[in-house]
């Protein structure tokens, strides 16, 4: 049976998130809020947990996974950025936005795509989410929870107490949460491409 803790989406309970931190470095998945709907997150070198996720997901090793990290410089240390690109980001950080950038080699090669060495990274704009970020001092392992047949992300966490309570170690309760998707941006070539238009603006990128 899953734990279910009840998060205030201003203040966090510092309390709570320790505890969340824990329960992640001992190996356990959670369901989480970001500004773009609830995910599912894990200690990124957990092999098991990112078995896990894919289980829930039914997905393959192919997917494109993303790190969540608490700011700018920690996204430099888990990918290689050029000048340009790093002015893009940091102009629009924290926000609804994923980045596809190549990897350095303290991301796990499991986390890469295998063809171009490639990972999503991106900043939220969730104060709980930022909160746990925090907490545990590096990026966490992230996938939209977006449950087999269906289109859209879990947006009350209620109804996933029902659905995950077997399937996950804990669930963070932070409001409902409509799913807005984030913008996608590969930024890992010469020139910015838009690989999915979401929620934020994509103007400078284009």
């Amino acid at each position: 049976m899953s734990q279910f803790f009840y998060v205030h989406p201003e203040t966090p309970q510092q309390r709570l998130l320790k505890q969340a931190v824990q329960i992640i470095q001992q190996g356990g998945v959670i369901v989480y809020p970001t500004d773009s709907g609830y995910a599912l997150g894990c200690h990124m070198g957990d092999k098991d947990a990112l078995d896990r996720i894919l289980q829930i997901r039914q997905m393959n090793t192919e997917h494109h996974f993303t790190l969540m990290c608490r700011d700018l410089s920690e996204l430099s240390v888990y990918a290689k950025v050029e000048n340009t690109a790093f002015r893009l980001i940091k102009n629009h950080t924290p926000g609804p936005f994923t980045f596809i950038l190549k990897g350095t080699k303290e991301v796990p090669r499991r986390l890469l795509n295998e063809k171009k060495k490639t990972v999503g990274l991106r900043i939220p704009q969730n104060k709980i989410a930022l909160a746990l970020l925090e907490e545990l001092g590096e990026p966490l392992m992230s996938s939209s929870l977006v449950l087999p047949g269906q289109d859209f992300a879990e947006s009350d966490p209620d109804d996933m107490r029902h659905q995950l309570e077997r399937q996950v170690d804990l669930i963070i309760h932070g409001g409902v949460i409509a799913e807005a998707p984030t913008t996608v941006i590969d930024l890992s070539e010469d020139y910015p491409v838009l690989v999915r238009q979401g929620q934020g603006d994509a103007s400078a990128f284009v």
